[in-house]
């Protein structure tokens, strides 16, 4: 599998590299279509998966452990939960939280103007639907499957294919299947983590030039990628517990800093009030934006509706990847513990994000402060993001914390996310052994050439376009893994009446025949 993928990504960065701006207009048009025409299959996929793992929680197969009888969890709830939502979350979302509002309240949505207070509800609140927990529930459908396979069942698990027992054997079309489903997933994995690092990039190279007074080009970016592989081989040398551990360590402190001290500092009571009033949005339309009909507006395009489509596709190219990580920390633990894990830590994390940088962005906006939106439209996201971090109280002390936060962010993202392609594309690996160095350092570079693709061309639609394409695949390696983690569970743990009851019941009925037939034979005779 490692020749063919390799040579698809790099096919489709040549692509992109030789198509340059002249493909945004054709990648625009794609994510249109994909929007109108086959939108319902993303909603599809995420309301089965929400509806079906809500009751595998809260029913006797939430009981389940993920291990053996007297197996307790390696960490404390707390270091788990922080574990699974820095692993999930990278740079996007220290940028996205601050522009998405930005965007959504141009657009006219449900049912509100274009810019009108109510707007800026509408706004604040539609971000943290996309990164709540309809989002965040999509990793259950690898996860679970994967620890109960692995802890459960005693079996190893080092690619999403191992943990599906429908494809079990030695059949020729088995195999074949084996293959096409990990092929899938790591064109899931590079697409989306491409498209993360192919937006993260020009943001990190315009705060550098605000900092050094160095012309913002794509010198200076192509400059970054150059920087970027070389501690990133760095990593790769070291290997996962020397270079991605310690990463990993860091960066979500450094996040939470930044957003603390936007709180603090910050409209404070502005921002609180308005995520108070999203909250109640959010309860109000869950349903509606999950169907995708809560828009309420005429447009052939719907904004509400192409904004989640999109998302969705971005959460299903990390559905496999987290998943895999999920479930190796999460021995000892029930699936009840896992799933509703995910949702507190994982999803109200995100929306703290979106509650805190985005209703600071919108505040700016609505009181006349900065004319981001104009930014925004004029000068793109990377400048818009900029003049926000630009507000703050030591402006040049915050871009660098901030460049160092999104620094790491991406630096934990693709060496985690190209450790993992590597193993899937190995051969059968020994336990302790890693993917050969050779392997990842070959990921390393065709993640960075893809990126940089995506930088070449440019764009937010061409972002939105490569993840919506990426995820599309993953819709039916998810609904096989659904289907997969319904018959291991059903046929494992199906619910039985014991003895007791069973004779508890017919003596109850026996009864009843001997009362009814008592009634009966006085009826007759009087």
């Amino acid at each position: 599998m490692f020749v063919p993928t390799v040579a698809l990504f790099l096919l489709v960065s040549i692509a992109l590299l030789a198509g340059g701006a002249g493909l945004k207009s054709t990648l625009s048009s794609l994510m249109n279509v994909i929007s109108a025409k086959l939108g319902w299959l993303y909603l599809g996929i995420y309301i089965i998966n929400f509806i079906f793992f809500m009751y595998i929680a809260l029913s006797h197969f939430g009981k389940i452990k993920l291990g053996k009888k007297g197996d307790r969890p390696l960490y404390s709830n707390f270091q788990w939960g922080s574990m699974v939502f820095a692993t999930a979350i990278d740079a996007s979302i220290l940028m996205l939280s601050m522009v998405d509002p930005l965007r959504y309240v141009q657009q006219p949505l449900f049912g509100a103007k274009a810019m009108s207070a109510q707007n800026y509800q509408n706004a604040h609140m539609l971000g943290q639907f996309d990164w709540g927990p309809m989002a965040w529930m999509m990793f259950a459908s690898a996860a679970v499957i994967i620890a109960y396979v692995m802890y459960v069942k005693n079996v190893r698990v080092m690619c999403i294919s191992d943990a599906i027992p429908m494809l079990e054997g030695d059949q020729t079309y088995k195999k074949v299947l084996r293959k096409i489903i990990d092929f899938l997933v790591v064109f899931g994995i590079m697409g989306g983590i491409g498209s993360s690092v192919g937006m993260e990039i020009p943001v990190l190279s315009k705060i550098i030039a605000q900092l050094t007074g160095i012309a913002d080009t794509i010198v200076l970016k192509l400059a970054l990628f150059v920087i970027l592989f070389a501690i990133f081989a760095l990593t790769m040398f070291k290997g996962i517990k020397g270079g991605i551990d310690r990463l990993s360590s860091a960066h979500i402190w450094t996040a939470i800093g930044f957003l603390l001290i936007v709180l603090l500092v910050g409209p404070t009571m502005y921002i609180l009030k308005s995520e108070g009033n999203s909250l109640v949005l959010l309860v109000e339309r869950f349903v509606s934006m999950s169907t995708g009909t809560a828009s309420g507006v005429g447009h052939a395009i719907d904004p509400v509706k192409s904004e989640t489509i999109f998302y969705w596709g971005w959460w299903l190219t990390y559905m496999p990847f987290m998943g895999l990580f999920i479930a190796r920390i999460s021995r000892g633990r029930t699936i009840r513990q896992v799933i509703l894990g995910m949702l507190g830590y994982g999803a109200l994390g995100c929306m703290s994000f979106y509650a805190i940088l985005g209703g600071y962005s919108l505040y700016l906006q609505q009181s006349g402060a900065v004319n981001l939106i104009h930014t925004l439209n004029t000068q793109g996201q990377a400048m818009a993001i900029a003049q926000v971090i630009s507000t703050l109280p030591f402006k040049y002390v915050m871009l660098v914390v901030y460049a160092v936060s999104c620094f790491i962010f991406l630096a934990t993202t693709i060496s985690s996310s190209a450790y993992i392609v590597s193993s899937f594309t190995s051969t059968k690996l020994k336990p302790t052994q890693q993917p050969s160095l050779v392997n990842r350092l070959v990921w390393m570079a065709i993640f960075m050439i893809f990126s940089f693709g995506i930088v070449f061309v440019g764009g937010f639609k061409t972002i939105q376009a490569i993840c919506s394409v990426a995820g599309f695949p993953l819709i039916f390696v998810s609904a096989l893994l659904i289907i997969s983690t319904w018959q291991l569970l059903s046929k494992d743990y199906s619910v039985e009446i014991p003895d007791s009851s069973i004779a508890r019941l017919n003596r109850q009925i026996k009864r009843h025949a001997k009362t009814r037939a008592g009634v009966l034979h006085d009826i007759i005779h009087n």
